[in-house]
């Protein structure tokens, strides 16, 4: 369950913690979140923060309980989703401000994510190497997205430094 203001809340119909192929964790009581969400420094080089979810699973059974950690990416519970056989998304069109564009997006290693700016007349802009689209800034487009195999959860607009 997700909520912004924590008033109104969405039920999501997927699981956050998929129980795998792990038999362990397919009985009754098994992956109870032990705290919450926290904030905590990444294991990976040059990343900084990630979410950390400590879970419980095969407690009532013999052999002990077992305590898991889940880690999710900043802004990483929900996304829109390609499967193999890809998938597109075409936002609505808006007005942005700023020159550079920035994706939160998560592929399969022969996945990829690729990203078409199109501006009120529906020309098509690309762009290899220069990444600036300060012309476009304060006009009309969209943006459409070309996933396969993968998750996008975010992209937003930044100016240069």
């Amino acid at each position: 369950m997700t909520s912004r203001d924590g008033k109104a809340f969405k039920l999501w119909e997927e699981s956050l913690i998929r129980p795998g192929r792990n038999s362990e964790r397919w009985g009754n009581r098994c992956n109870y979140i032990w705290h919450g969400m926290l904030d905590t420094a990444s294991d990976f080089p040059g990343k900084l923060w990630e979410h950390s979810i400590y879970s419980a699973e095969h407690y009532y059974m013999d052999g002990g309980v077992k305590l898991r950690r889940f880690t999710w990416r900043l802004d990483g519970f929900v996304s829109v989703n390609a499967p193999w056989k890809g998938g597109e998304l075409l936002t609505k069109p808006l007005i942005f401000d700023g020159d550079k564009l920035e994706i939160n997006a998560s592929t399969a290693a022969a996945g990829g994510v690729r990203v078409e700016v199109q501006d009120e007349i529906a020309r098509r802009v690309e762009w290899k190497g220069d990444a600036d689209l300060g012309e476009l800034a304060g006009k009309s487009v969209r943006l459409r997205f070309v996933l396969k195999d993968a998750d996008l959860f975010s992209f937003r607009f930044m100016k240069s430094k």
